[in-house]
């Protein structure tokens, strides 16, 4: 197999059309790093961490990429659209790649819910006599009809939401970087680098407050990920997704780490607060007409391409898991555009509770809910480095080909990252605000523990005949 090629006998026809072309599929990448975590949770960060929050971001960043390039190995082994959860179901057992299925599935699911009702918020802005649920409908209804007609309208709707995402933060970094070199505006004479570290230093809270900020900063990156989903209807997934993957690192570099240090060298630390995007507070000290505005328009272009996402994805971890024997065979059939529409159906019903949320479930309850996504997310980077080690020692064992696309370190970095996320775990639980989603966490395992083993005691040959696959892997 030559270095330009994918393991075409690992790969099976999975019947999807393969609509996504390498524009699309490198601004879903891009989506993906950068989401409601960056625009708005970042302020909540800044007062925590101070000016250090950038060395947090950069942190997780590189964590982030070694997961990627893990994946990214195993996709170029095998580009399934299951993915990940395919990937634990085969170098974990089938039990493993169950669990990862509907944990990722639930991960959408929830976000979908408050993302909808985050989109509703952002249009009360501007229309507030437009009731929440109206507006939370209407975005239900005409995404759900986007990924309905087919994976390729879907691509394209994610790329504009990308594209508008990427062309404000770039924006504010070539705006911020005017400010700074040539004193325009309202902040000119305030704006200088040495805000970075002039007010308590660039730790002004200590250490510690810093890296408990990571469990935040991880949420930011969450649906990075999302671009393995997209590997079954990749046009050309061998070049498509490494591109994707390998460019990365500069996605963080500009957009996370590059806006934050531009903003918090125009506005000292300080004046930042939780609750607040640091966007909009940056853009109103600069004097920016309509700040506001312009940053609620892209939050909520952030929101609805994340509900966008959700609606996809689960729709298709739903299919992996019925085509395996682990969810109502129902959901593994695809209409006459090759979408899984009965999947997406589901899921979209389930989100839909969101629309009746906003009557009845108080704010607090929302956070609790959006916790539910970082426990997920955490869970399926996880398995992503797990099984990537397990498929790395298989490879030296000769028992497997390699990929065409080998992670740098090998296995190494994909224990350093591993490490990381338990390090982040264990602040989780430390933080008595943030461990409520360690307890739906272990709900939800309880759960999942009951529901494998109603399926086995049902169909006993899904364990037996998964568990021969897994010892062909050693």
């Amino acid at each position: 197999m030559t270095s330009a090629q994918v393991d075409t006998e690992n790969v099976p026809e999975e019947g999807y059309e393969r609509g996504l072309g390498s524009r699309q599929v490198q601004m879903i990448a891009i989506g993906g790093a950068i989401g409601v975590g960056l625009f708005m949770g970042a302020g909540a960060n800044i007062a925590k961490a101070g000016p250090s929050i950038i060395l947090m971001y950069a942190l997780a960043g590189v964590v982030i990429f070694f997961i990627m390039r893990a994946l990214g190995e195993l996709l170029l082994y095998r580009p399934v659209s299951g993915s990940f959860a395919e990937y634990a179901r085969e170098f974990l057992g089938p039990f493993f790649g169950f669990v990862t299925g509907w944990t990722y599935w639930l991960m959408w699911v929830v976000t979908g819910m408050a993302e909808l009702t985050a989109a509703a918020i952002y249009i009360h802005f501007w229309f507030p006599e437009i009731p929440q649920w109206v507006s939370a409908l209407v975005f239900l209804v005409v995404l759900f009809g986007v990924n309905l007609i087919s994976v390729k309208i879907f691509g394209e709707v994610e790329f504009w939401f990308s594209m508008i995402k990427v062309t404000a933060i770039i924006g504010m970094i070539v705006i911020g970087l005017g400010v700074l070199t040539l004193g325009f505006s309202d902040a000119g004479d305030t704006a200088t680098v040495s805000n970075l570290w002039s007010h308590d230093g660039f730790f002004p809270n200590g250490i510690g407050s810093s890296l408990m900020t990571l469990q935040g900063v991880m949420f930011a990156y969450l649906a990075v990920e999302l671009v393995g989903v997209t590997a079954g209807e990749s046009e050309n997934p061998e070049k498509t997704l490494p591109k994707a993957i390998n460019t990365l690192p500069w996605r963080i570099i500009v957009f996370y780490v590059g806006s934050l240090l531009v903003i918090l060298s125009v506005v000292k630390w300080t004046e930042f607060s939780a609750g607040e995007s640091p966007f909009v507070h940056a853009f109103g000290e600069i004097g920016i007409p309509l700040a506001a505005g312009i940053v609620n328009f892209v939050v909520l272009t952030a929101a609805l391409s994340s509900c966008n996402s959700g609606m996809y994805s689960t729709g298709r971890m739903l299919r992996d898991l019925a085509s395996n024997s682990e969810a109502p065979q129902a959901f593994g059939k695809l209409n006459a555009r090759k979408t899984p529409a009965v999947g997406i159906t589901v899921s979209v019903a389930l989100m839909g509770i969101g629309v009746v949320l906003n009557y009845v479930v108080p704010e607090k309850a929302f956070l609790y809910v959006t916790s539910v996504a970082t426990a997920a997310g955490i869970w399926t980077w996880m398995m992503i480095l797990v099984s990537h080690i397990r498929y790395r020692a298989a490879v030296d064992a000769g028992r497997l080909r390699a990929s065409s696309f080998p992670a740098p370190g090998g296995a190494l970095f994909s224990w350093v990252a591993l490490l990381f996320l338990i390090g982040v775990t264990c602040m989780i639980a430390y933080d008595k605000d943030a461990r409520v989603c360690l307890y739906v966490a272990a709900g939800w395992a309880v759960a999942l523990g009951i529901g494998w083993a109603v399926l086995k005691s049902r169909n006993p040959q899904i364990a037996e005949r998964g568990d021969a696959e897994f010892e062909k892997v050693g």
